[in-house]
C-alpha cells in the first residue's frame, strides 16, 4: 500500500499543481468513482467479451444480429437511466439534508415505476422479437440470431431496471464499493456462463443471452437483499431503504421523482432511438459493416466505463453539498470533475487509437473485417473524449436536479446532426466515411450543449427551489 499511496500523492500533487482538481476534491471523487469505473468497466467489458464471443463463434451475422436486439434492449436500458438518475438526484439530497425517511419513500417509489416500465417492454420484447428485428431491414440470418438474442434476454429486463436503481442507491449515499462488488461479480458470472454456453455447449446466440439474464437475476436479487436493510459479508447495512411500512404508492413523492426523471428518461431515450436509423443505414453497406460500426460503438462505451465513476462522484458530491448549503463547495466539484475527465479520456483515446489494429482482432479472424474495424474502433474512441465531458456534466447537473437540458444536447447533437451526417453515406460519395463523422457529432454536440448549461449556474437556482419544496 505505501507504493500505492505514494503514487497517488504524486498524481494528486501534479493535478493540483496543474490547477485540474484540488487534491482534497481529488481524494473525495476517487474514493467515489473508482469503483464505479472498476463496475462500469466489468458491464461494459462483459458486453464486449460477448460480442466477441460470438463474433469468433458465428461470424460478422452473430454480431450483426447482436447489434440489432441490443438496440431494442437499451430502450429498456436507458429508460431505466433516467429512472434511477432522478432517484441518485433526489436520494443525495434528502440524505444530505438528513431527511432519510423521504429518501426510503423515495426508493420505493422508483422501483414502482421501474416494475410499471420495465414489465410490459420485457413482454413485447419477448412475444415480438422477430418482427421487431426484422424492421431493420438485415438479412435473413441475422434476423435470425437477433430475434433469439432478444427474446431469451428479454425476461430480465425487469431486473436490469431494478438494478440500475439499487447501484444509483447506494451511490447517493458515498457507497459505491458495494455496487462494485455486486455488480462485477455478476459480470464475471456473465462472461464465465457465455463461455461455458457459447463453446462448451455449442448454443452460440442463445448461450449468449442465456448467460447475460442468468446474471442480470442473480444482481438484481443480491441488491435486494441490501436494500431490505440486509447486510452483506463485505459492508454493513446501509442507512436507507425500502419504506416497508408505508403507502405501496405516494403521489406527492412520485411527482418530484417524475419531474426529475422525465428529462433523463427522454435524454437517455433520445440516445438509444436514434441507434435503429444508424444502424438502418449502416446495413445498406451489409452486415461487415453493422459489425465493424458496432464495435467502434463497443469499445466508445468501454472508454466511457471512465465517466460511470466521475459521473457518479458529480452526482452524489454536488448534491450532497448543495443539500448542507455549500453552493461554492458544490460548484468546485462540479467544475474540476468535468477538468479531470478531459485529461483522462484524452489519454485513454490515444492509447486505444494506438491499439487499434489488435483490438480490432479480438472480434474477427477474417482480415477484410478487421480492416474495416480499425478506423471505427479510432473513431470511436476520440468520440469518447465528448461523450466522458457530457456524462460528467450531465452528472453535476443532475446532483442539482437540473436535467433538462442534457436533453436538449442530446436530442440536437443526435437527430440534427448525427442523424442527417449518417445519411449522406447513403446519398453522396462519402460512403462509410459519413459513418465515422456521424459518431463524433453524435458525442460532440450534446457535450458543448450540457457543459455550457453548467457554467451558466442556473442549477443552483433550481436544487434551491427542490430543496425548499419540502
Amino acid at each position: 500500500m505505501g507504493l500505492v499511496s505514494r503514487l497517488f500523492d504524486w498524481i494528486a500533487d501534479a493535478l493540483e499543481r496543474a490547477d485540474v482538481i484540488a487534491r482534497d476534491r481529488l481524494r473525495a471523487t476517487f474514493d467515489l468513482a473508482w469503483p464505479r469505473v472498476v463496475t462500469g468497466f466489468s458491464r461494459m467489458s462483459q458486453q464486449t467479451v460477448d460480442l466477441a464471443m460470438v463474433g469468433l463463434a458465428v461470424g460478422p451475422a452473430g454480431i450483426a444480429g447482436l447489434a440489432f436486439a441490443y438496440a431494442y434492449w437499451q430502450i429498456g436500458n436507458k429508460i431505466s437511466l433516467g429512472i434511477s438518475g432522478g432517484t441518485i438526484s433526489l436520494v443525495s439530497q434528502y440524505y444530505g439534508g438528513d431527511d432519510t425517511e423521504r429518501a426510503d419513500q423515495t426508493i420505493t417509489q422508483s422501483y414502482v415505476l421501474a416494475t410499471v416500465f420495465g414489465i410490459p417492454l420485457a413482454v413485447a420484447f419477448y412475444f415480438f422479437s422477430t418482427p421487431l428485428i426484422a424492421l431493420m431491414g438485415a438479412g435473413s440470418e441475422t434476423v435470425q440470431y437477433g430475434a433469439v438474442y432478444l427474446a431469451t434476454l428479454a425476461p430480465a429486463l425487469v431486473f436490469e431496471f431494478y438494478t440500475k436503481i439499487a447501484s444509483r442507491v447506494f451511490a447517493g449515499i458515498g457507497d459505491t464499493v458495494t455496487p462494485m462488488i455486486i455488480r462485477t461479480g455478476g459480470a464475471i458470472v456473465n462472461v464465465f456462463l457465455n463461455a461455458v454456453f457459447i463453446f462448451g455447449l455449442g448454443w452460440g446466440v442463445v448461450g449468449a443471452a442465456l448467460g447475460t439474464a442468468i446474471a442480470t437475476g442473480v444482481v438484481s436479487i443480491t441488491f435486494f437483499w441490501g436494500l431490505y436493510a440486509r447486510s452483506y459479508p463485505f459492508s454493513e447495512a446501509i442507512p436507507v431503504g425500502f419504506a416497508l411500512g408505508d403507502s405501496f404508492f405516494d403521489p406527492d413523492l412520485a411527482r418530484p421523482l417524475l419531474r426529475v426523471s422525465t428529462p433523463l428518461v427522454l435524454q437517455e431515450l433520445s440516445r438509444a432511438v436514434v441507434v435503429f436509423p444508424l444502424l438502418a443505414i449502416a446495413a445498406v453497406f451489409g452486415p461487415t459493416t453493422v459489425a465493424a460500426f458496432e464495435i467502434g460503438r463497443r469499445i466508445r462505451d468501454l472508454v466511457n466505463s471512465l465517466a460511470w465513476g466521475y459521473s457518479i462522484a458529480a452526482s452524489s458530491l454536488v448534491g450532497r453539498y448543495l443539500g448542507s448549503d455549500a453552493e461554492g463547495t458544490a460548484a468546485a466539484y462540479g467544475r474540476e470533475i468535468i477538468r479531470l475527465t478531459v485529461l483522462s479520456f484524452v489519454i485513454l483515446a490515444v492509447l486505444v487509437a494506438v491499439f487499434a489494429r489488435p483490438i480490432a482482432g479480438l472480434f474477427a479472424n477474417d482480415p477484410g473485417t478487421i480492416e474495416q474495424t480499425v478506423p471505427f474502433v479510432r473513431i470511436g474512441a476520440v468520440a469518447a473524449i465528448a461523450l466522458g465531458i457530457d456524462r460528467s456534466a450531465t452528472g453535476a447537473l443532475r446532483g442539482a436536479g437540473d436535467t433538462s437540458w442534457p436533453f436538449y444536447g442530446s436530442l440536437i447533437g443526435l437527430y440534427a446532426f448525427a442523424l442527417p451526417v449518417a445519411y449522406l453515406s447513403v446519398v453522396t460519395s462519402l460512403g462509410i466515411a459519413a459513418l465515422y463523422l456521424a459518431l463524433l457529432v453524435e458525442t460532440s454536440v450534446p457535450a458543448g450543449i450540457t457543459l455550457y448549461r453548467y457554467q451558466t449556474g442556473t442549477w443552483r437556482s433550481i436544487s434551491r427551489s427542490i430543496r425548499q419544496a419540502h
